[in-house]
């Protein structure tokens, strides 16, 4: 296979607004980031995943751009912005930016022209239809209501599947096109290294069709701003394809399509949902069914295409307290989830806060949360008669602002991330979980972390040995191997707090087996010697040479 300078990499996401506040007024910021780049490096991260600093009036938290080419006063400045990316490099980390270009917010200067009458120049870089008996089509926005807003002005509709002061662009335009591609090289050109790029299997979309995702000239699309833009520099690309299949991300990441290096499936993350009816609605996780998907795209990506590893995210609750245990065996059970990501292939994405166990808020009041996709959610369910407590419990597990509370980063007021008052409430328990506590302490989930992202950089076997799933009906036990030349490495992980018992099938022999990492102290230096596992304990193995 054809190696990658990002193949041995971890991904850092940045949720600015969150991360760390230089100036007090409560909103993490650009200087903010800069003064914790020493804390990232000795995490062992390559490259920083920036979520949106870009002028923005804030709907969508950034989601909504009013200027590619400025950065968001509450950020900072773009001197800011390139002494981080000056500063990153100094410490061998590149800067990842989000790129967002499905749409843009209704104050962008070309939506402001577009709609002021139907024959402006701009008009047709949205989507417009007449109309003459309500919306054009029955298209529902993601964030609650019809995708379709009346204009007063012009007398027509325009398409938004997200925030209505978050307008479509029409990607059909190749002037649109053309001035998104000016824009990319702007920002490559200022020293960063790639982009993550948010829904980006939407921007073929034929809306009179009622094809959203995956558009006829969707991969034709990508493989122009490969042309015209990626190939120019050693970027780093991951495309936000909700509908991707094992299938299709061959075709977004295959070798030789020239279109993006990885993707972000969404399959393992829907798997705690009632199927069809979205993600607030809870179900237990079906864990066969997790460990059968995970395998499904280990192998059918094999050789072929690359995957992103990833259980959190600035859109998904915290991992420890949806699939760990975030009281008795917080620390356990996050150093589990981890060692079972990080061992297979693909480039590991950790998300702020992720490293140091942060969990849940938990917060019982609906005035507490700042996501519009949650405020919309309770209102449009309280209108329906669905009693507050149900609600309140789906926010509680799925809410998007489970991931954007401050991150902790000592015992001081506000967890050390602001000297005013936050954005959004620091969680309750940042006295017992901060990053200055899991640096000081050598048995803490940050070394856990540090020990996993070091051991990608020093073996191959990590990066492109070959993944086969072992124990695959096993109710409790995830295991599998990589093998890669002539070395195996084995992975075995109890996901539930029990003691299950279970038997390896005939493993190669171990007898000069190097027990990596663990999160017990006192793990079983041979595989064979293992008849059952502790709660969530996570032990990994290199067997062979």
């Amino acid at each position: 296979m054809e190696k990658a300078w990002w193949q041995k990499s971890t991904i850092y996401q940045i949720y600015p607004r969150s991360f760390n506040d230089s100036n007090g007024d409560g909103i993490g910021d650009i200087p903010g980031i800069i003064e914790k780049l020493d804390y990232l490096e000795l995490l062992g991260i390559d490259i920083i995943w920036l979520s949106p600093v870009y002028q923005s009036p804030n709907d969508d938290n950034g989601y909504d751009i009013s200027n590619y080419y400025d950065i968001m006063p509450d950020f900072g400045t773009m001197e800011d912005m390139e002494r981080l990316i000056e500063e990153a490099k100094k410490r061998d980390i590149h800067i990842m930016m989000d790129l967002v270009i499905n749409h843009t917010s209704d104050e962008h200067a070309w939506f402001k022209e577009s709609r002021k009458s139907k024959d402006n120049p701009y008009r047709d870089y949205y989507i417009w239809r007449e109309s003459g008996d309500g919306p054009p089509s029955d298209i529902q926005s993601v964030f609650s209501g019809s995708a379709w807003e009346w204009d007063e002005q012009t007398g027509e509709y325009y398409f938004h599947l997200f925030s209505k002061k978050q307008p479509d662009l029409n990607l059909h335009n190749s002037e649109v096109r053309e001035h998104l591609y000016k824009m990319m090289n702007f920002w490559l050109s200022k020293g960063v290294s790639g982009f993550r790029m948010d829904v980006i299997d939407l921007i073929g979309k034929e809306v009179d069709e009622n094809v959203l995702t995956d558009g006829p000239k969707l991969h034709e699309y990508l493989q122009e701003m490969h042309e015209k833009v990626l190939s120019h520099y050693p970027t780093v690309t991951v495309g936000e394809t909700p509908s991707a299949t094992p299938e299709t991300a061959q075709l977004y990441t295959g070798k030789g399509r020239n279109e993006l290096d990885m993707v972000f499936t969404f399959q393992h993350m829907s798997l705690d949902e009632r199927a069809g009816e979205g993600k607030w609605a809870l179900k237990e996780l079906d864990f066969v069914e997790l460990k059968k998907v995970l395998s499904e795209w280990q192998t059918s990506l094999f050789q072929k295409g690359w995957n992103s590893l990833y259980w959190n995210n600035h859109d998904q609750p915290r991992i420890v307290s949806r699939w760990g245990d975030d009281q008795e065996y917080r620390i356990t059970s996050a150093k589990m989830l981890a060692t079972v990501l990080h061992m297979i292939q693909g480039t590991p994405f950790v998300y702020q806060g992720e490293e140091i166990g942060m969990t849940n808020s938990n917060w019982d009041d609906i005035t507490q949360y700042r996501d519009i996709e949650t405020i919309n959610y309770f209102h449009e369910k309280k209108t329906e008669g669905v009693p507050e407590g149900e609600i309140m419990k789906s926010i509680r597990t799925k809410g998007r602002d489970n991931a954007r509370t401050p991150f902790q980063w000592n015992d001081d007021t506000h967890g050390g991330f602001t000297e005013g008052n936050p954005w959004i409430e620091v969680n309750s328990n940042y006295k017992k979980i901060n990053a200055e506590q899991a640096v000081k302490d050598q048995d803490s989930i940050f070394h856990h972390y540090q020990k996993l992202i070091a051991l990608r950089k020093r073996l191959d076997i990590l990066v492109y040995g070959e993944y086969e799933l072992l124990l695959g009906d096993h109710p409790e036990i995830m295991a599998y191997t990589r093998k890669w030349e002539d070395q195996t490495l084995l992975v075995v992980a109890n996901f539930y707090g029990g003691n299950p018992e279970f038997h390896l099938p005939e493993a190669a022999d171990d007898s000069h087996a190097e027990m990596l990492i663990s999160n017990y102290s006192d793990t079983s230096e041979r595989p064979s010697e293992l008849q059952s596992l502790r709660p969530y304990e996570a032990i990994v193995y290199l067997l062979g040479k």
